[in-house]
């Protein structure tokens, strides 16, 4: 039990317990403690008559100097709009066995809090300033005592009272004035606009300026920030230097300078720059691009950010630093956050520690925060991690920041998330066009009587006498006029344009052309080469004990390259090896990824009777960053948008998340929607990230059957991304590849396969890897064209259910056709298989989804005029059943419409549709019922 037990517990007994451990041993226990037991027994040696009382009230003291520290926050002057709410124990001295008659005595308990021995009085005056004036904080319930003892010597210091030089304090004046005089002159050069104005909370700007110089200073070279609508447009100008003139033209704007993008709102587009310094360096600010979805930015972020860390600075945590900035309804309400959370302490999501800040405007859309979350604070979920939670007044810049500096301080001492609640308010409804008295009345009636951080502060200045009021006026009138030239500039510029995010690295990757996603890339790898890489993946240090049956995955490894085959884990990661050799890294994560859901992978090993993994991969150089593979928590959203902002950062290399069953990846259909269908239109964003969705009907129910393609594909468009669901290990080796050694990135969801995994047929040659290159669509090469009949479409698990059936009955009128690309639909090579087959009587697309799912509607979409027939599963508003034995029969009779039997004179065991040769087309459906009532399904 560490020394802070007692300080938590706070009472007698335990500091008698904690004074006998000083006797025993003084060094044992905390320094504060010390300096008071010291004094302590100065006074038992030298005033034998103090009485016990005043001894007993010595401890006393020590429990209100603790009650300060822990429920300080309870009582502060934090809220700049509304009265705080009550909470009982009160911080008054008789709470806590004291008098009014002691306010004068003299406790060594003051030795607490570094003032020595000190009347009551002082002591009380000291904790007051430290705890319950404009900063608040929440921090004794961090588990880590040096953590602990830093921010409390730390505050305790200065008493959480920031003594600024004059220059700082101008400095703090001249950012509030560009906030508030932003703000004010779009309203009036934009009246009725939406632009989510920062007014009232306009104090985020120099706490953000100190953040960054403070950061800065310690080394940091790069920020993330992450944020929602809510002060975008004024942290775009006044902290990123987008230039004035550029957000003016996007009120007014109706065009786009390319075709590339469709654009997105104002204050939704990202922007990144280069702040100067004082000393001559830069800083970088990255803001990223974020949707109306309050959250979906948060973890994309971070992952951004580690992406950097990993990549820009070889995992030195100090270098970048993501931010974070939440509104508080929507951080109390929004689960992403919880998982981001979560996230931020485990090996392959650490970024150092993120700073978390709240513009507390104390309302959601119209709601009241009482009405908003159950939780005293909204910023409540980072005391899940131990973080620090600092609450501050937004009136009061100085205030707002010294929190942001301390903050930095502490997050670059010991990389971890903290976060900081400006209370503060919202000037006008949730838009400039909204009327808040609606449901707000008494809180916008005290908002419309309250004056702007800028002025509160201005007048603060004017008193202590820093600067004169005809001197802040003019600097509001100069900084007015460069709005007025910046907005006459505004005027001139033609059209809108969106720059390139992180151009460094972006700028030597194109956006693609249709014809960019066929297969005529070169993607092969020597047979040589494969067999010198399978030797490193199949290889364990003999020197540690694995579990026996890892010898065996291995020796079987061995034996399927002998035998000239692959099977989809081999050359998955085949082509992780190839890519890796070749200077590409790979990063993959996703629940159970490691191992694999279906335990196909086996990318780590853990050494038996211990914690170690070794993972082969890791070893193909000496970069430790080349491959890694991360088992990630139980999250989709968090996880996935994470992924997609390491991607964000590694354009050269390969990132992949992978879900456990496809269909939970509607848990993160946010990032699907927001980010990976529709970040390259609205705002340019390229990003290569890959999607592993496990999708195919095995029997297993619901929800372990249907990654949902059909989603995918209603928001494919425009080769926005690439949908593919393959049938081969090569081509799954060769589209990974080709993925990454194309001058474009667009993101690739992969539905990857279950029982395929292990089925005899599913393997590939080592040929097949060395002069094959990716497949869009794979022909039957078992028919002789000219016999062809019947034409069956299909994509992914089922062509080998239909294989099968095909080989039973000798079918050799059956074309089965593999569509591995689904979009970009590859309709030039489909349409050449049209035009080869010219017999053809009868055209199926064939599926294991129901028919209103899966990827019939988007064929049908893509082929227009075809006359193709669909064979799937009856509409269903569930993808599947839950009974194995109903499954069985739906699939039967999916296979079963694809081979019919023969209902004429002939009795074949299937239709050949040979019997009425000659007879016009709708004549051999209809004698075949391919088109009567009795045929449809029952499943």
């Amino acid at each position: 039990m560490d020394d802070f037990s007692f300080i938590g517990n706070s009472d007698i007994q335990s500091i008698e317990a904690l004074y006998e451990q000083y006797k025993q041993n003084p060094d044992s226990v905390d320094e504060s403690f010390a300096k008071f037991f010291k004094g302590f027994d100065f006074a038992l040696k030298h005033f034998q008559a103090v009485p016990g009382k005043i001894i007993s009230k010595e401890f006393n003291v020590i429990n209100l100097i603790h009650g300060y520290r822990q429920r300080g926050h309870f009582f502060t002057k934090t809220n700049p709009v509304r009265a705080r709410r009550k909470y009982f124990p009160t911080l008054d001295i008789e709470s806590f066995g004291l008098e009014e008659e002691d306010l004068d005595t003299v406790f060594e308990a003051g030795n607490q809090i570094g003032i020595g021995a000190a009347p009551l009085r002082e002591i009380i005056k000291h904790l007051q300033e430290t705890y319950c004036q404009s900063v608040g904080v929440e921090y004794l319930y961090v588990r880590h005592p040096e953590m602990v003892n830093w921010l409390r010597e730390r505050m305790e210091s200065v008493r959480n009272l920031p003594e600024y030089s004059l220059e700082k304090k101008k400095s703090i004046f001249k950012h509030l004035n560009h906030a508030v005089g932003f703000e004010a002159f779009v309203h009036k050069k934009f009246v009725g606009q939406k632009r989510f104005s920062l007014e009232g909370s306009e104090g985020l700007i120099p706490g953000l300026k100190a953040l960054i110089k403070k950061g800065a200073s310690m080394g940091v070279k790069e920020f993330m920030v992450g944020m929602a609508h809510r002060g975008r447009l004024n942290v775009l100008t006044n902290i990123l230097g987008k230039p004035y003139r550029k957000v003016f033209k996007e009120f007014v704007a109706d065009e786009y300078d390319d075709n590339v993008s469709l654009g997105d709102v104002k204050y939704h587009l990202g922007y990144d720059n280069y702040m100067d310094l004082d000393n001559g360096e830069k800083v970088r600010l990255c803001l990223l691009p974020n949707p109306s979805h309050l959250e979906a930015v948060t973890p994309v972020t971070v992952g951004l950010a580690r992406a950097r860390i990993d990549h820009a600075y070889n995992q030195d945590f100090d270098k970048v630093v993501p931010v974070v900035i939440h509104g508080d309804a929507a951080i109390a309400g929004q689960g992403v956050v919880y998982e981001v959370v979560q996230m931020s302490k485990l090996p392959g999501y650490r970024t150092g520690g993120t700073i978390h800040v709240v513009v507390n405007n104390q309302v959601g859309f119209t709601t009241n925060y009482l009405e908003a979350r159950s939780s005293t604070y909204c910023t409540d979920v980072g005391k899940v991690i131990n973080s620090p939670v600092f609450h501050v007044n937004g009136d009061d810049a100085e205030a707002v920041a010294y929190v942001f500096e301390l903050a930095m301080e502490f997050r670059h001492r010991f990389n971890v998330d903290i976060f900081i609640d400006i209370l503060s308010y919202r000037k006008y409804g949730h838009n400039e066009g909204d009327e808040p008295r609606f449901t707000q009345p008494t809180l916008y009636k005290a908002i419309a009587n309250h004056h702007n951080p800028r002025d509160i502060y201005a007048k603060h200045l004017e008193v202590t006498g820093v600067l004169g009021r005809q001197e802040m006026k003019q600097m509001v009138i100069d900084f007015e006029n460069h709005l007025e030239q910046e907005f006459d500039a505004s005027t001139e510029i033609k059209k809108m344009s969106i720059a390139r995010f992180m151009p460094d690295l972006w700028n030597n990757f194109r956006y693609p052309k249709r014809e960019d996603f066929n297969g005529e890339m070169k993607t092969g790898v020597p047979i040589s080469k494969m067999k010198e890489l399978c030797d490193k993946l199949n290889h364990l240090p003999e020197d540690k004990p694995f579990f026996n049956k890892v010898h065996k995955i291995l020796a079987d490894r061995k034996k399927m390259m002998q035998a000239n085959k692959m099977d989809w884990a081999m050359a998955e990661m085949m082509g992780y090896a190839t890519l890796v050799a070749e200077g590409h890294p790979v990063r993959l994560s996703g629940q159970d990824s490691e191992r694999g859901t279906f335990a196909h992978r086996h990318a780590g090993f853990t050494v038996e009777d211990m914690n170690e993994r070794y993972i082969p991969l890791k070893h193909l150089d000496e970069n430790p960053l080349s491959f890694n593979v991360y088992n990630s928590s139980l999250s989709e959203y968090g996880v996935l948008g994470f992924e997609y902002g390491y991607a964000l950062g590694v354009p050269k290399g390969l990132t992949i998340w992978e879900a456990q069953f496809g269909d939970f990846t509607n848990t993160a259909q946010v990032v699907v929607d927001q980010y990976i269908s529709s970040a390259e239109e609205k705002w340019g964003l390229m990003n290569g990230l890959v999607l592993y969705l496990p999708h195919a009907y095995e029997g297993q129910g619901p929800e372990h059957s249907s990654a949902r393609m059909e989603r995918f594909l209603s928001l494919s468009a425009r080769n926005n991304m690439q949908v593919m669901n393959f049938t081969t290990p090569a081509n799954l080796f060769h589209a990974l590849r080709r993925h990454i050694k194309r001058d474009f990135r667009v993101p690739m969801v992969v539905f990857t396969p279950k029982s395929l995994l292990r089925h005899p047929k599913c393997v590939s040659s080592l040929e097949d890897m060395q002069d094959g290159r990716f497949q869009e669509v794979i022909d039957d090469s078992n028919v002789d064209e000219k016999n062809v009949t019947r034409l069956v479409l299909c994509t992914g698990k089922i062509y080998y259910d239909l294989l099968a059936r095909k080989e039973e009955l000798n079918a050799t009128n059956v074309a089965l056709i593999r569509i591995e690309q689904l979009h970009p639909f590859p309709k030039e090579a489909v349409e050449a298989l049209f035009a080869k087959y010219s017999n053809v009587v009868l055209t199926l697309w064939v599926q294991e989804e129901p028919e209103n799912m899966g990827a019939w509607n988007y064929i049908r979409s893509m082929l227009p005029g075809k006359n193709i027939v669909p064979v799937a599963r009856i509409a269903s508003a569930s993808p599947a059943t839950g009974l194995a034995g109903l499954h069985l029969v739906g699939q039967n009779e999916i296979i079963g419409k694809v081979f019919k039997k023969c209902h004429c004179e002939l009795k074949l065991p299937y239709c050949n549709l040979n019997c009425l040769e000659g007879k016009p087309r709708e004549e051999i459906l209809k004698a075949h019922y391919y088109f009567a009532e009795s045929d449809k399904f029952s499943i």
